[in-house]
């Protein structure tokens, strides 16, 4: 009995599948993206402006990154470099960094001097010094304060606290379970991916 088109059609289709199985993965990662592009449109706005001097790379940016994370979180930590990497190698590149403390009561101490810091202009000194000494504390807290030249102890500010609250509610939207999350175009990567993977997504997005 000989095969008919259909069964020749199947079978072109799953030897590709086989010799190629990152068709499967591109295919996923396609229907992730239009998934998420509804939940992302009516919220963009908000995710990828930034409070105050949070933000780092292009003042007129192709390309918008939103990293969403805590001072307290390892696989933030490792991701720093990553990121700083990726500024200086694309030039249409803007990174927004949201607060998000989740892990205790220094990250939520060390969210709340970075806001305002970020309200002084001065978000990437703190930043910057901050990353540098390690996990939050309230050593190395008052150690980056001093190094961007604000208060270890900044005043209840009713804006930082709504970002904070407004932060979490973003994160949720998104199903977000921990840091670091990422949001580039209509991929939301909730885990450290590390350079090729952020890379990759930058570049999907920049193709629109």
């Amino acid at each position: 009995m000989l095969a008919g088109p259909s069964m020749f059609g199947e079978k072109i289709v799953r030897d590709a599948l086989v010799a190629n199985p990152e068709i499967i993965m591109e295919a996923g990662d396609s229907l992730r993206d239009k998934q998420f592009a509804q939940t992302l449109a009516p919220i963009r706005a908000s995710l990828e402006t930034p409070f105050h001097s949070s933000w780092k790379g292009a003042t007129q940016p192709k390309v918008t990154m939103t990293y969403f994370f805590d001072y307290a979180c390892g696989y933030c930590r490792q991701s720093n470099p990553d990121i700083e990497r990726l500024i200086a190698e694309n030039k249409d590149l803007r990174v927004i960094y949201r607060e998000l403390p989740i892990l205790g009561p220094d990250s939520v101490a060390a969210a709340r001097v970075s806001l305002a810091a970020s309200k002084a202009g001065k978000f990437a000194a703190y930043h910057d010094a901050l990353n540098a000494a390690g996990r939050p504390s309230p050593e190395t807290i008052a150690q980056a304060a001093r190094a961007a030249g604000v208060p270890a102890r900044p005043d209840n500010d009713p804006a930082q606290e709504a970002e904070l609250r407004a932060n979490m509610g973003l994160a949720s939207q998104l199903g977000a379970t921990g840091t670091p999350l990422f949001i580039v175009g209509d991929r939301v990567i909730n885990s450290a991916v590390g350079y090729e993977g952020l890379k990759t997504a930058i570049e999907a997005a920049r193709k629109g």
